[in-house]
């Protein structure tokens, strides 16, 4: 599965990122320190760069920059949603590029991350040269109740066993309950969030290559959950319609969609949305592949996204 990607790289520096109201921020560099900038914005929102989100690029060309967001990873106080939104996680994307003097770069993410590309781009759209997204998420309500409800025609024996115990079975219902449970840190609220990330691996499992089952570290799984559902319940932060709307200031910035046919998670109706709205976004649909940027169909179409945009880039 990961021979598709580069080899496994070192960083070659790694710091904190001090942001107002006691988050820290851990970040780390690698590739080459000349060479044309990006930036990894992991998914969730609540997970969190990992050594193989490295391997997408190639290291004597690009400078990687990779951090984990507020609560998420090696980032400080993990689980922590306070002081937690979108709107802060665009200027502690912001901060960071000014603390490493970077002038402008590349924005490259999937899932939850191509929702955080789409709100700093809009937002900053001057440094932004270029962007390669994944499996994109708008954070609508409507494809929040296709992730909790919908999937259930696709997957019912996982949803039952989602669902057991619920007081009410729609969207919203199940995720304020979770939510709920959440809140407390004794183990109701540690089987909730096992109960929530079995769910998430049930639909993020469809269309992938079968891979051993990791063993599951259940404080891991309750921060990174709570830190999703807190989201989730304020409706990612965003104004209805709010990224889809705002796309038309991305004018002039280049973009590779990449999108994988089987992604359930994330269905292609979305990245399709955004490439008819976005003139210099480019679609890339991936027949085979479903939602993990790791499968070798998708990871390949995402080394190949980042050569065609290269030359497409505003500035390097």
């Amino acid at each position: 599965m990961l021979e598709t990607l580069f080899p496994p790289i070192e960083p070659y520096a790694a710091g904190w990122l001090d942001v107002p109201v006691g988050h820290r921020l851990w970040y780390e560099q690698c590739g080459n320190p000349s060479g044309i900038p990006v930036v990894f914005l992991h998914g969730g929102p609540g997970s969190s760069v990992n050594p193989n989100h490295r391997r997408f690029f190639d290291p004597a060309l690009y400078r990687v920059v990779l951090y984990d967001q507020r609560g998420c990873g090696q980032s400080k106080p993990r689980g922590e949603t306070r002081d937690n939104t979108t709107a802060l996680l665009v200027e502690d994307l912001e901060r960071l590029r000014v603390q490493l003097e970077i002038s402008g770069w590349a924005l490259f993410g999937g899932s939850w991350g191509s929702t955080l590309a789409l709100a700093y781009a809009q937002s900053h759209p001057e440094v932004v040269s270029g962007c390669v997204l994944r499996g994109l998420f708008l954070g609508s309500d409507r494809e929040v109740a296709w992730f909790v409800t919908g999937l259930r025609r696709f997957l019912p024996e996982a949803w039952d066993a989602f669902v057991a115990g619920a007081p009410e079975q729609s969207a919203d219902g199940l995720v304020r309950h979770f939510a709920g449970l959440l809140e407390g840190s004794g183990s109701a609220a540690v089987d909730a969030a096992v109960r929530w990330n079995d769910w998430e691996s049930a639909v993020l499992a469809v269309g992938e290559t079968a891979s051993p089952s990791a063993v599951l570290d259940r404080a891991l799984t309750l921060d990174r959950v709570r830190v999703q559902l807190h989201y989730l319940v304020h409706r990612c932060f965003l104004a209805p319609d709010q990224l889809i709307d705002g796309v038309n200031r991305l004018r002039g910035v280049p973009a590779i969609l990449v999108q994988g046919r089987r992604d359930l998670a994330c269905p292609p109706v979305t990245a399709y949305r955004v490439a008819k709205a976005w003139p210099g976004a480019l679609l890339r649909i991936v027949e085979g592949a479903g939602h993990s940027a790791l499968h070798p169909l998708l990871a390949q179409a995402l080394i190949e996204g980042l050569q065609e945009l290269r030359p497409r880039l505003r500035f390097t």
